[in-house]
């Protein structure tokens, strides 16, 4: 059994899948004064640091604008803990520190939200800054096209913020079949011998990771 947060906006076929594999689901409010339309998204609140290690942050430190509310948003392979450093809680960058990952600095704030964790070592990402600095640092990279990722209130979303794994699964909320890097994407992932599971139901849809906490 493993909690597994989501946000209150997150599809009814992806709510219906994770209790069906057995999980606890926990739907995410809005819990600080933030845009609307990321307020209940988990990677805000809170960073998995490891396989169901999560760091939960303190929304009363969260600010409205950029960068204030992405001091959480960074994004950790198991190995490696990718963010704009400048900008992430001291409080996260000690936990990082304790919990032995390596630190890599990107000029993106929201590194989760545009990062798709698919080991340690393999990241999937439409960030180019991201893309440099990580594979200087050694991580192995799909670099894919932005702006197919639907982020209501904004003009696109990010794959990272519309995916999760969970187990040796990638999960991702929507259809995935209708990105242009589908075919890359897909060897990318199953290369690695993990499973890729997407919903046709409806589009790719940015709500902040799917993020699982063992308990």
């Amino acid at each position: 059994m493993s909690k597994i947060y989501v946000s209150k906006e997150a599809n009814s076929h992806l709510i219906k899948y994770l209790e069906e594999q057995g999980h606890k689901v926990s739907l995410m409010e809005s819990k600080a004064d933030i845009d609307p339309p990321i307020s209940c998204h988990p990677d805000i609140y809170m960073c998995q640091l490891n396989p169901g290690m999560i760091f939960h942050g303190k929304p009363e430190k969260l600010g409205r604008d950029y960068p204030y509310h992405a001091i959480y948003n960074g994004c950790s392979t198991g190995k490696y803990f990718i963010h704009n450093l400048k900008i992430t809680d001291a409080e996260l960058l000690e936990a990082v520190s304790d919990s032995g990952l390596i630190s890599v600095h990107v000029p993106q704030g929201y590194s989760k939200c545009s990062i798709v964790v698919v080991d340690d070592n393999s990241i999937i990402t439409s960030d180019r800054g991201i893309f440099k600095a990580a594979s200087k640092a050694g991580l192995d990279i799909l670099l894919i096209e932005p702006k197919q990722v639907i982020l209501h209130g904004y003009p696109y979303g990010f794959l990272g913020g519309a995916s999760g794994r969970i187990g040796d699964t990638i999960l991702f909320n929507g259809d995935l079949s209708k990105h242009s890097d589908f075919n890359e994407i897909s060897r990318f992932i199953t290369s690695r011998g993990l499973k890729i599971k997407y919903f046709a139901e409806y589009p790719l849809t940015d709500i902040g990771s799917i993020i699982q906490e063992k308990e």
